[in-house]
């Protein structure tokens, strides 16, 4: 965009400025606020010149892109076509505008909205399950078998040579839990406490320590000793140790099942979710602003970095992983700001309350974490944003062609009977 100011405003703005330093500007010779304008120009004409001109440029900008409608992504360039004194000042601003976007397509967006149940069955599993992150080991003199836990010493070699991190002294390996590799568990099948055996194995191509990847290797095991998994009886005990005081088996099987249709509910909801966004972003293709782009792929790298633990920039993981999911980031955000637009959306207070409520819930005083979660202006902004965008999806997916499909717990969460 090119704007021309004329050269009386400028002017005009320059006088404004130099009559305002003549009443605060100290010169030897002259007292306080009474330094003649003539003086001050003399003195500090070009630098209060250029000082204006930049902000004459920021507002006139301003005026020009509110005049003509356009919302700006970001700052511009300012290129300068003419300065000279005494002419109209004239400029190029070059700048990224948010795309014009029309919804369309909505009636088109197809959802598999899946129904499910939590069963007796699905719960019995999840006992099970609790039962099994409570086991006790008891040594045995037989051989060992898939759920034993096995401890031993081990030294790994390649081609003769040991090599770092391939020795463990009193390891303890629970087989089939998959926390060593599979054909070393395997191979510990049918020890015994006392026994000595060579496994051998191949590490994986994507193995996490690259000098291993795809290498060969030779353990010499020795075992310490061998014993069976039990798992604790369903009792009283065994209740109050997952916080259940009173009402026995009967009341952890209630709080277990409403925490899974808790969990499913959810589960299917981020489906449905996932299914609306896709379809709008199908239905309506969106040109994302470069600035835009760029600023996201920032964000993004920095919250990898900060996972990963790295400290050095150097070290940050290059742009180029993140240009898919920054753009769809964008191009999301984008389209749900024109959908609650359109839509007329404002948050829902309730909702934001209810879900601070939940979250105070996992805390031992859930009175003052609400508080706390209320007072904190950012991160109430955060789940106002999360309601708004909830509500942006029901919109959608109102006028969306939902189809409900018949499912399991377990296919929807993998895991149950």
């Amino acid at each position: 965009m090119e704007v021309q100011v004329p050269a009386e405003r400028v002017e005009k703005a320059i006088d404004e400025k130099l009559k305002s330093m003549s009443r605060t500007v100290r010169l030897k010779g002259f007292r306080p606020g009474k330094v003649p304008v003539k003086v001050i120009r003399q003195q500090f004409g070009q630098q209060v010149r250029q000082e204006v001109l930049g902000d004459v440029m920021q507002s006139t900008f301003a005026e020009a892109v509110v005049q003509h409608k356009l919302v700006p992504t970001g700052g511009p360039r300012i290129e300068p076509i003419s300065v000279e004194q005494g002419a109209d000042l004239k400029y190029r601003a070059i700048f990224e505008v948010f795309p014009e976007i029309e919804l369309k397509g909505l009636e088109d967006i197809k959802v598999t909205r899946p129904t499910a149940e939590v069963t007796p069955a699905d719960v019995d599993a999840m006992i099970e399950n609790l039962r099994a992150q409570r086991p006790q080991f008891n040594a045995v003199e037989r051989e060992a078998r898939e759920t034993d836990r096995v401890t031993v010493d081990f030294e790994g070699t390649i081609d003769g040579e040991p090599f770092e991190g391939g020795k463990g002294e009193n390891i303890p390996v629970v087989i089939g839990e998959g926390r060593m590799l599979a054909d070393f568990e395997a191979g510990l099948k049918g020890v015994k406490a006392g026994e000595e055996k060579t496994i051998e194995l191949t590490f994986p191509e994507g193995y996490h320590a690259a000098a291993l990847a795809g290498k060969t290797a030779r353990f010499a095991v020795k075992v310490r000793s061998v014993e069976e998994r039990q798992l604790p009886e369903l009792d009283e005990e065994f209740c109050k140790s997952y916080g259940v005081e009173e009402g026995g088996i009967a009341r952890l099987r209630e709080e277990v099942e409403e925490n899974m249709r808790r969990e499913l509910g959810e589960a299917i909801r981020v489906r449905v979710k996932n299914q609306v966004l896709e379809g709008l972003l199908e239905t309506n293709p969106v040109e994302v602003p470069k600035s835009l782009l760029e600023s996201q792929v920032r964000e993004l790298q920095i919250d990898a970095a900060r996972r990963m633990g790295v400290q050095d920039a150097s070290q940050i993981p290059p742009a180029e992983a993140f240009q898919d999911a920054a753009r769809r980031r964008v191009a999301l955000s984008l389209l749900l700001n024109e959908v609650i637009k359109t839509a007329k959306l404002e948050v829902d207070q309730g909702r934001v309350r209810e879900r601070f409520e939940e979250l105070a819930q996992q805390f031992p005083n859930p009175n003052e974490a609400l508080q706390s979660y209320q007072a904190n202006p950012q991160i109430r902004r955060q789940m106002e944003a999360s309601v708004l965008e909830d509500q942006a999806v029901e919109w959608l997916l109102e006028r969306a062609k939902v189809n409900e499909e018949a499912a399991t717990f377990k296919e929807l969460m993998n895991f149950g009977a």
